[in-house]
């Protein structure tokens, strides 16, 4: 039988969401603002769960200040799983968050073993990815954990409390949490602490509410610092507000891997890259046989065309004409994978030509 995993740093076998909200004792993201329908990661359910949302709902309403952290881990290109938080962070910015963006090179050092000059490269793809998407300079502020400022009391403000929080873990604490633990992995998971906590810091925003989107593989992270936070009398925090996503199908099911290009679609590949890997990998719901899928229909819940079109396609009435119509037996599994190559291909002509147009602003943005 096969091994299940599941844990911020590997995921192996099926993802029982539901048993994971339990689990987690997380909630169900059920009515929001009007405003969250416009972005179809909200409206189609693909952001499916929180912690304390209601502290950023309310910072929203009363247009007070509030903060979005996250970050990214500078490994592998940038692909369409990649673009559930970074539409976030473009949605949040909107609506007047402060947009912090971590980069995780110190855990992609201890956990991967890739060098900082690496990361940084990669880290640069991934931002330009960002600001194609829509993300603004003002009000944004990006930063490598190996290095968080050249103002030093910034600096040296995010250093003290990584080793402030390091005095209120346990590593039993961390067992509990992570399972399987080592020295470098609770040295970046307390450095990922100081990430989402060092915002309302008086050195940067002051104590506000931090809303942090992650996948769900990542709310041990969440709920550590949530738990350290608590036991921290002095400086005082706003305790921290999550959301949980759904994620986006490999091309052969599962979660995509950055480390092996044939589970996702890129956000630099060519077109006859995009149709070369939704053709050969990507894992169909449809039947064995023309006639079969005619008769008794496809699954479009666990075809991966069909997801990626959940994220791509705007048009709420196609997409559901979409669904019915492969559900049914009328539209055919080849056919589901070309409207999706289509609908891929032409989302990235244009997110390819602004990624060549951000280059030029790409400093505004690492300053």
């Amino acid at each position: 039988m096969p091994t299940n995993k599941f844990n911020p740093w590997e995921i192996k076998g099926d993802i029982n969401y539901k048993k994971l909200i339990k689990e987690f004792g997380i909630s169900p993201l059920n009515q929001l603002p009007e405003i969250f329908n416009k972005e179809i990661l909200f409206r189609r359910k693909i952001i499916f769960a929180h912690r304390d949302i209601q502290r950023i709902l309310q910072a929203i309403q009363n247009k007070k200040k509030f903060v979005m952290m996250t970050g990214l881990m500078p490994t592998g290109k940038f692909h369409l799983g990649h673009m559930i938080i970074a539409r976030q962070m473009v949605f949040y910015q909107n609506l007047g968050a402060k947009i912090y963006i971590a980069v995780a090179d110190i855990e992609a050092y201890n956990a991967r073993g890739q060098s900082l000059e690496q990361s940084k490269k990669i880290a640069e793809d991934y931002i330009l990815n960002y600001i194609a998407l829509g993300l603004k300079p003002q009000n944004c502020e990006i930063y490598f954990q190996s290095e968080r400022s050249k103002d030093a009391k910034k600096s040296n403000a995010y250093y003290r409390l990584q080793n402030l929080l390091s005095n209120h873990a346990t590593f039993n604490e961390f067992k509990a949490v992570y399972g399987d633990i080592t020295p470098g992995k609770m040295l970046s998971s307390l450095l990922q602490a100081s990430d989402m906590l060092h915002p309302q810091l008086k050195e940067f925003e002051n104590i506000c509410p931090v809303i942090v989107p992650v996948g769900i593989d990542q709310d041990p992270h969440i709920r550590l610092t949530r738990d350290i936070s608590k036991r921290v009398k002095n400086p005082k925090f706003t305790q921290l507000s999550s959301t949980y996503n759904l994620f986006i199908s490999g091309l052969k099911g599962g979660k995509m891997s950055a480390s092996d290009p044939t589970s996702y679609i890129a956000s630099t590949d060519s077109p006859k890259e995009v149709k070369k890997k939704i053709n050969k990998y990507a894992f169909s719901g449809g039947q064995p046989t023309l006639e079969e899928h005619r008769k008794k229909g496809g699954n479009p819940d666990i075809d991966v065309s069909y997801q990626y079109l959940k994220i791509l396609e705007q048009d709420d009435n196609k997409l559901k004409e979409i669904y019915n119509n492969y559900k049914s037996g009328k539209l055919l599994t080849g056919e589901l994978k070309a409207l999706t190559i289509d609908t891929i291909n032409n989302f990235l002509k244009q997110h390819q030509a602004k990624m060549k147009d951000a280059k030029k602003d790409i400093d505004k943005y690492l300053a």
